[in-house]
């Protein structure tokens, strides 16, 4: 039987975190110091954050934290996680939230993944909310079907598989993250880790739990029907209460 040192020397073991930001001022310090007490002095591993040319200190924040901030030339989500990409020099790429926190040992759990083949995968999810109805929605997420797939899981990715896939679709604001992990899995084998992230429910609480969750099963209706994105990005602006989409 291989060694568990063994496997590991023999895939690749350099990570690039990608943060795509947009006015995430107060919340991304927290985040990258999360990051770095979670992976201490990993001399393979690099932070980026992609930011949107944020007109608060977002940058200057994330700068101060330890990360390197790339300023992308236009703003949307999809468009941000492609231009860190290709700013980035990791063998791994692992697109996260600017309001989701890994677990710790998620660096060891990314490339152990990938040493048994994994060429995509994710964290199953929870939410900082003691709502029993996100619990439930979150329950889910450990199941393997694209539906149960969601931007705030993260998502790992190898940089050969990456390529191949052609990277996000810029033409897609919303749902690029589940339509990209359809395609990842034609590639290799995508796989959802054990463990859990936990995301921020600050939208949750800005617009009411069940009647945001309302708002993103009928978007997600709406997608699934294959109507333009323009439409669901109206929907999604008329209805929640935001500043980023």
């Amino acid at each position: 039987m291989t060694s568990a040192p063994a496997q590991s020397a023999a895939v690749p073991v350099s990570i690039s975190i990608i943060i795509p930001t947009y006015k995430e001022a107060g919340h991304i310090g927290r985040l990258l110091w999360h990051l770095q007490a979670a992976t201490g002095t990993d001399a393979a591993l690099e932070i980026l954050v992609a930011d949107a040319q944020s007109p608060d200190a977002t940058a200057t924040e994330a700068q101060q934290a330890g990360a390197r901030v790339i300023q992308c030339p236009h703003k949307g989500r999809a468009t941000q996680l492609n231009f860190g990409a290709s700013q980035a020099t990791g063998d791994i790429l692992y697109f996260l939230h600017a309001d989701t926190y890994p677990p710790e040992g998620f660096v060891q759990d990314i490339r152990a993944a990938v040493a048994q083949g994994a060429g995509s995968g994710c964290y199953r999810l929870q939410f900082d909310h003691p709502s029993w109805f996100l619990k439930a929605n979150a329950w889910f997420t450990r199941f393997g079907a694209e539906v149960f797939r969601f931007g705030d899981q993260s998502l790992f990715v190898r940089r050969t598989v990456f390529a191949q896939s052609g990277g996000y679709r810029e033409d897609m604001i919303v749902f690029e993250d589940q339509e990209i992990t359809r395609r990842l899995k034609q590639l290799a084998p995508f796989r959802v880790l054990p463990g859990y992230i936990v995301t921020s429910a600050r939208k949750y609480r800005e617009n009411g739990v069940v009647r945001l969750q309302g708002i993103y099963y009928l978007i997600t209706a709406m997608y699934r029907l294959g109507m333009p994105q323009q439409r669901m990005v109206d929907a999604y602006r008329r209805l929640i209460r935001q500043d980023k989409v």
